[in-house]
C-alpha cells in the first residue's frame, strides 16, 4: 500500500517522464509507417541471436520453416538465413547505418540485396538520413520510431499504439516485438534471447570491463575486436545500468501487451527474460 507522499511522488516523476517525451515526439517523431498485417490468432516467431538459436534451430526448424519469422542484425550473415527464409527483418544499431568501412555490415547489405523471397526490412527514420538502400525488389522497407516513450501509462499506450515510440530500446529485441504486436500478431514467441550477460561479464587488472556476448553464428575477429573496444568506453556500473533498462522495458513491454491482449511468450532456453512467461516452440 503506497502512502499519500509515495503516490505524489510517483505522479510528479510520470508527468515530468510524460513532459520530457512530449518534446521528444514533437521534434523526432515521423507517422509510422508499420502495416497492419496480421491477426489476433496468428502467430510470429521473433528470432534474437543468442547462442541458444542454434539449439532452437536443430529442434524446431519445421516450425520456424512454417510460421512467419523475424530475424534481426547481423542473421543475414548466417548460413542458415537462406535455409529460413524470415519474412521480416530488423535493423536499429545506427552503426549498420553509418559505418562504412565495416566488412561486416558491407557483407550484411549484400547479402540482403540478394533475398530471393518476399521479405519486409523494418528501419529507424534515422536510417533515411544516413541514405541506407537496399536494392532489392523482394523486400520491402517500411520505417520505426526508434524512440523512447515514458509517463503515464495512458500516454505511454497512446505512443506504443500510434507507433510514434517504444519503451527504452536498449537493443534490437525491444522494436522487434512492438513492430510485431503493431503489425497485429496475437502470440509472439521470443527465441534466441538469452540475455545472459552477467555471466560473462567482468573486470580486467586494468579496470576495464569485459564483456563477451556470443551469438548462435561465428563471429568473425573484427567484430569481436569491435565490441570489446565498445566496451571499454563505459564504467561497469553504466553497463549494468544498460541491463536493467533493457529488462525493465520488457516488463513494459508485458504490461503493455496485456493492455492490448497479445500473449509474448518466451521460448528460449536459460534466458535471463523474467518479464514474460515460457512456452516451448511445439506448443505454438
Amino acid at each position: 500500500m503506497k502512502t499519500v507522499s509515495e503516490k505524489i511522488a510517483m505522479w510528479v516523476g510520470d508527468f515530468s517522464n510524460s513532459l520530457k517525451s512530449v518534446v521528444k515526439l514533437v521534434l523526432h517523431s515521423h507517422r509510422s509507417t508499420i502495416s497492419r498485417c496480421a491477426s489476433k490468432d496468428e502467430a510470429i516467431i521473433i528470432m534474437g541471436n543468442g547462442p541458444s538459436l542454434n539449439g532452437t534451430i536443430s529442434k524446431y526448424a519445421d516450425v520456424l520453416k512454417s510460421i512467419p519469422t523475424l530475424a534481426v542484425n547481423f542473421a543475414a550473415n548466417a548460413p542458415e538465413f537462406s535455409n529460413l527464409q524470415p519474412r521480416y527483418y530488423v535493423l536499429a544499431d545506427p552503426h549498420f547505418f553509418v559505418s562504412s568501412d565495416d566488412d561486416n555490415v558491407k557483407k550484411l547489405r549484400d547479402n540482403l540485396a540478394k533475398v530471393s523471397w518476399q521479405m519486409t526490412l523494418f528501419l529507424p527514420f534515422d536510417a533515411k538520413k544516413y541514405g541506407f538502400v537496399i536494392e532489392n525488389s523482394n523486400i520491402d522497407i517500411e520505417y520505426f520510431n526508434f524512440l523512447a516513450v515514458e509517463g503515464f501509462e495512458w500516454f505511454e499506450n497512446w505512443a506504443y499504439s500510434s507507433g510514434r515510440g517504444m519503451p527504452r530500446p536498449r537493443n534490437v529485441l525491444i522494436p522487434s516485438i512492438m513492430i510485431a504486436i503493431t503489425m497485429g500478431y496475437g502470440n509472439i514467441y521470443v527465441t534466441g534471447a538469452d540475455h545472459s550477460w552477467t555471466k560473462t561479464l567482468s573486470v580486467n587488472e586494468q579496470n576495464e570491463v569485459v564483456s563477451v556476448q556470443p551469438h548462435f553464428y561465428k563471429e568473425d575477429e573484427k567484430e569481436e575486436k569491435r565490441i570489446k573496444v565498445d566496451y571499454l568506453k563505459y564504467p561497469l556500473h553504466q553497463i549494468v545500468y544498460s541491463f536493467y533498462v533493457a529488462f525493465k522495458a520488457y516488463h513494459e513491454i508485458q504490461r503493455y501487451a496485456i493492455h492490448k491482449k497479445v500473449n509474448i511468450y518466451n521460448s528460449t532456453p536459460g534466458s535471463f527474460i523474467d518479464a514474460f512467461p515460457r512456452r516451448d516452440l511445439d506448443k505454438v
